[in-house]
C-alpha cells in the first residue's frame, strides 16, 4: 500500500480554516480572466436613426433636404442634416434615401364612433392615413369610452374629445346638450367639465331656419364658463354675423368658417383684436367630379366606384367659393389655420388639404396647418413638429407634398410614438 506521506507545507495549509480558504477562493477567482466572462454583457442600444429623407419639420421652415434623426424609447431624440446628428455606437439605420418625412396629421375636428371596438377601428383606419391624433368634436354621449384616450393603442391615432356639445333644442336631431338659458349652458359646460373633456362645442346656427339659435346671452355664458373651467370652446357657425358676435364674447376656435357671405373688413379687424382664434375651415366638397382612384385597395371596388360616380354641382360649387375665399383671405391676413375633416371619414385628410391649397394656401401652410397648428390648437404639445423631445409621429412619403399636395397619399410607411404601425393588417380590415 503506497504511503501518503504529507509534507510541513501541505499540513500548514490544512491547518488554515475552512471559511478563509473559500473566502480567498472566490476573491482570486472574481479577478481572474473567468470573472472577466461572467460579466453582464452591455444593454443593447434602442435608438433608430432615420437617414437621408426630405424632412419636413412642420413649422413652416424649409425642408432639411438630407435629413438625419435619431428615435429611441418612442421620442425624437436629435433632429438635423446627415453628418451632423450624433448616432450612438450600436444604433439601428434605416434608409430613407429619396424619401420624404412629415408630422404625422392632427385631425382637430372629426365626429367618431361611440363604442370602443368601433372607436378603436376609426382610430385606426385615420392611422392608416397618417393621421397622429383626431379629437370627435361634440358626439360622444356618456356611453362614450372616453378612457381611451389614456390608452396607448396599437396602430391608433390618439383620442380626445369634446364630450357632447351644447345647442338650443333640436327635437330628434341628436343628443346633446339643449339649453334654454344662460344658467343651462353654464351647467351643461360643468357637467362636461366633470368628464374632464377637452374642448367645450356650441352649435350657433339655426340650420337652415329648422330650430332657434343659441343667442349672444346663452353662446357667451358658455365660453365665459369654459374659461373658468380651464376649457377652450369650438364654435360650429353659418352666418358672418354670428361669427362677429362670437369673436366679440371670446371664442377660442371657429369649427367652420363663414358660409354664407364674403367676410367683410369688419370681421377682419375683429380677428386681429383676437390673434390667437383659430380658424378650422372643414372646406365643403367642390362641386366638381373627384379622382379617387388613389384610395383602390382599401375599400371594395362597389363602394370606390359609387364615390368617383360624382357630377358636377353648380351649387356646391357656389358654396365652396364662398368657404374658399374668406379662407384664403384669412390666411393671407395671419389668422391661425388648422385643420379639420368634419364627419367620419378617415382617408378625408388627404381631400381637405387638396381644398386648401386649391382655396389658394400653398402646401407648406397646408402642412402646417394639419400638423403644427393642429397640435397647439388641441393643446397636444408633444405632437405637431419633428423636433427633440416630441413624440416620434411621422409620415414617410414616396413623394414631395411641396411639389405637389396630392403627394400627401404617397404613403409607404406611417410611425406612430416610434413604432411603425401595421398598415397592411389595417389595409386588410378596410376591405372588410
Amino acid at each position: 500500500m503506497q504511503q501518503y506521506n504529507e509534507s510541513s507545507e501541505t499540513r500548514a495549509v490544512a491547518s488554515v480554516p475552512f471559511a478563509l480558504i473559500v473566502a480567498v477562493s472566490v476573491g482570486l477567482a472574481a479577478c481572474g480572466p473567468a470573472a472577466e466572462q461572467e460579466q453582464p454583457p452591455p444593454a443593447p442600444v434602442s435608438t433608430v436613426v432615420y437617414e437621408g429623407a426630405r424632412l419636413i419639420v412642420g413649422d413652416g421652415s424649409a425642408p432639411i433636404e438630407n435629413s438625419a434623426f435619431t428615435v429611441d424609447d418612442g421620442r425624437f431624440v436629435e433632429v438635423g442634416a446627415s453628418g451632423a446628428v450624433a448616432v450612438p455606437e450600436g444604433a439601428s439605420r434605416v434608409d430613407l434615401s429619396g424619401m420624404t418625412v412629415m408630422p404625422a396629421i392632427v385631425d382637430a375636428h372629426v365626429h367618431m364612433s361611440t363604442t370602443r371596438d368601433e372607436l378603436i377601428a376609426d382610430l385606426q383606419r385615420r392611422a392608416y392615413f397618417g393621421v397622429g391624433a383626431a379629437i370627435s368634436m361634440g358626439s360622444d354621449d356618456n356611453e362614450t369610452p372616453l378612457e381611451i384616450r389614456d390608452e396607448v393603442i396599437a396602430d391608433a391615432a390618439r383620442f380626445l374629445s369634446a364630450g357632447l356639445g351644447i345647442t338650443s333644442p333640436e327635437p330628434g336631431r341628436r343628443v346633446v346638450h339643449w339649453v334654454t338659458t344662460a344658467d343651462e349652458a353654464r351647467q351643461a359646460v360643468r357637467d362636461e367639465a366633470a368628464r374632464n373633456v377637452d374642448m367645450i362645442k356650441i352649435w350657433v346656427d339655426d340650420r337652415d331656419g329648422q330650430y332657434d339659435q343659441l343667442s349672444p346671452e346663452i353662446y357667451s355664458a358658455v365660453i365665459e364658463e369654459a374659461h373658468a373651467n380651464d376649457l377652450q370652446v369650438a364654435a360650429h357657425i353659418f352666418e358672418l354675423e354670428d361669427g362677429k358676435g362670437l369673436l366679440r364674447a371670446g371664442v377660442d376656435v371657429f369649427a367652420h368658417g363663414v358660409r354664407d357671405q364674403d367676410i367683410d373688413q369688419e370681421f377682419l379687424d375683429l380677428v386681429a383684436e383676437r390673434p390667437n382664434v383659430v380658424l378650422v375651415p372643414n372646406l365643403p366638397a367642390r362641386g366638381v367630379p373627384t379622382d379617387l382612384g388613389w384610395l383602390a385597395g382599401t375599400m371594395p371596388d362597389d363602394q370606390l366606384q359609387a364615390l368617383q360616380a360624382t357630377e358636377a354641382d353648380p351649387e356646391a360649387q357656389e358654396a365652396h367659393g364662398i368657404q374658399a375665399r374668406n379662407l384664403a383671405r384669412l390666411s393671407e391676413a395671419g389668422m391661425i389655420v388648422a385643420f379639420g375633416t368634419d364627419g367620419n371619414t378617415p382617408w378625408a385628410a388627404h381631400v381637405e388639404m387638396e381644398d386648401m391649397v386649391e382655396a389658394g394656401m400653398s402646401p407648406a401652410d397646408v402642412i402646417v396647418a394639419a400638423t403644427r397648428n393642429s397640435a397647439a390648437a388641441l393643446d397636444l404639445s408633444d405632437m405637431g413638429t419633428i423636433e427633440s423631445g416630441k413624440s416620434a409621429d411621422f409620415v414617410v412619403l414616396e413623394a414631395n407634398p411641396l411639389d405637389d399636395i396630392r403627394n400627401t397619399r404617397q404613403i409607404a410607411a406611417v410611425y406612430l410614438r416610434g413604432n411603425e404601425i401595421d398598415r397592411d393588417g389595417i389595409r386588410a380590415r378596410l376591405m372588410d
